[in-house]
């Protein structure tokens, strides 16, 4: 991982990459507002000044807010107006949510600022930047956002500690109150003025941002679940004849022709594939979870491609209500409904659940005496004496199940709030919590396919598996000991866990793929 130091600085001047979200919320990048920004935001700004000034009642200006927006606030009322809604929304319930998350949240939010359609003053902007750059995280609680009207709750407990309230993680990692912790980097607590409540928490961000981290991871773990299933077939003595390019064409999916060509490109050179290849062999057709992985692997792969189209849209919209125009009109508008987040959300858990649901059955096969083609039983030592993998395979079976809860939409729920002004919402923030769930899953189910195939093609030599899938298996050994009697499994099942996350197997195997299509 790189050392922040030498990331780049993310500059808020027009649409974020995902890369750009990653690299903040993850890794640590910092920001930056240029001068150019802060002028967009100084001439948006004075539109509400003006709005503020006069007589005509003003939504987010000079009103109260959803169910109570009729309501005039004079003048000497409306920073108490802005206090007031940041301290009442910020009434998240539950664990906190992960570092990487809010930070996301915070990144994401700014960037909206930066665009000029808030109306956000340019020092609340730029105290918003200091907090990310001096790694000072609000403390968020999982509960709070319906996902419409902004990602509230969340992204008021950031706005709370601008204003140098509540409670945050410092850079040291420690909990502190908000002022202290704002004290001690050299940044003066916001006061805010009209419009900036609302600025600040109009927004799916939230939402948004557990998406586009999401997306990053699975990318990396589809990559891995074309690994794992290549080893498996390896090591059930499956063929590779089905994942040729010419079959994969007759069916134009590109997801489905990139998985078919990596898990090709994995099984090249193999030993094992070559010992079965020629007219001696009398097995016609492999199971389904071997020989449709690319079909089902490619599926999901295209699904992340979608997702990855409404991720783009979203990361170049300028998402608040209501909205100052280029020609100073402010307007009400409903696009921070979370919707077009929502659904790619709870789409995407599907795959996730099918993509290791597959992947277990392929471990099953390789546990089953019946099935594994001369493997022993469970792959233990001694079966009778020893279990082996038989209970990791429980593991996978019980993640899969709650994958497959997980699977369930959240999107097609609605609850009304705010005296029935709120009446349709979107729950895409229930959508992206589970989804980080299900994501944390499938890397679970793939680090057991990735140990049990492991020590299935060890239990093949002489024969010696294919160059990318030993690769895979000697960084394995390096962590966790070949066959051998029963010993604690857990640790083992952590440590491939940890080989996947970390980027460590990917790396391991790339030089073995990179000159295939696959790679």
């Amino acid at each position: 991982m790189p050392e922040t130091a030498q990331l780049p600085t993310v500059a808020l001047d027009g649409p974020l990459t995902g890369e750009q979200v990653v690299a903040v919320a993850r890794l640590g990048a910092k920001v930056h507002l240029s001068a150019a920004t802060e002028d967009r935001l100084a001439a948006a700004r004075a539109h509400v000044d003006a709005l503020a000034a006069g007589t005509v009642p003003t939504y987010g200006v000079s009103t109260g807010f959803g169910a109570l927006a009729t309501r005039h606030i004079p003048e000497e009322s409306r920073t108490a107006l802005q206090r007031s809604l940041i301290r009442s929304h910020a009434a998240g319930a539950g664990r906190p949510v992960e570092r990487e998350v809010v930070r996301a949240l915070m990144v994401l939010r700014l960037r909206t600022l930066a665009t000029g359609h808030t109306g956000i003053r340019p020092e609340t902007a730029a105290t918003l930047a200091a907090l990310i750059n001096a790694d000072i995280t609000p403390i968020v609680h999982e509960y709070g956002s319906l996902g419409c009207s902004g990602d509230l709750a969340p992204l008021a407990a950031v706005a709370l500690a601008l204003m140098g309230e509540g409670e945050v993680i410092d850079a040291a990692g420690n909990v502190t109150d908000a002022a202290t912790a704002l004290r001690a980097n050299g940044i003066k607590p916001v006061v805010l003025a009209e419009k900036e409540g609302l600025a600040l928490t109009n927004g799916t961000d939230g939402m948004l941002g557990m998406l586009t981290l999401a997306l990053a991871d699975l990318h990396m773990l589809l990559d891995i679940a074309d690994l794992t299933a290549a080893m498996s077939v390896e090591a059930l003595l499956g063929t590779d004849r089905v994942f040729a390019a010419d079959l994969q064409a007759l069916r134009p999916h590109p997801g489905q022709a990139r998985s078919a060509a990596r898990i090709a490109a994995a099984l090249a050179g193999s030993e094992i594939v070559a010992s079965h290849r020629g007219p001696d062999c009398n097995r016609v057709q492999d199971a389904y979870s071997l020989r449709c992985a690319p079909q089902v692997h490619g599926a999901a792969r295209d699904t992340v491609t979608h997702a990855e189209l409404v991720a783009g849209r979203e990361l170049a919209s300028a998402v608040d209500n209501p909205v100052v125009l280029a020609d100073g009109r402010l307007e009400s508008n409903g696009n921070f409904h979370g919707a077009p987040v929502a659904y790619v959300l709870d789409f995407l858990a599907i795959p996730v659940a099918d993509v290791a649901s597959m992947a277990e059955r392929r471990t099953d096969r390789m546990l089953d005496v019946a099935r594994s083609h001369g493997l022993p039983a469970f792959l233990a030592a001694d079966p009778g004496v020893d279990s082996g993998h038989m209970i990791a395979q429980y593991t996978q079976a019980a993640v899969v199940s709650e994958l497959k809860r997980l699977a369930v939409p959240a999107s097609v729920d609605s609850i009304p709030s705010s005296a029935m002004q709120e009446d349709h919402v979107s729950m895409g923030w229930s959508a992206a919590r589970k989804l980080r769930t299900a994501v944390d899953g499938l890397t679970t189910v793939l680090a057991v396919e990735y140990l049990t195939a492991a020590r299935a093609l060890d239990f093949r030599a002489p024969l010696r598996p294919a160059p990318a899938t030993a690769a895979a298996r000697a960084l394995l050994r390096t962590k966790v000991d070949g066959p051998g009697p029963d010993r604690h499994l857990a640790p083992e099942i952590a440590a491939a866990e940890a080989l996947i996350r970390s980027g460590e197997l990917t790396r391991a195997v790339a030089p073995h793929l990179a000159s295939s299509n696959g790679s």
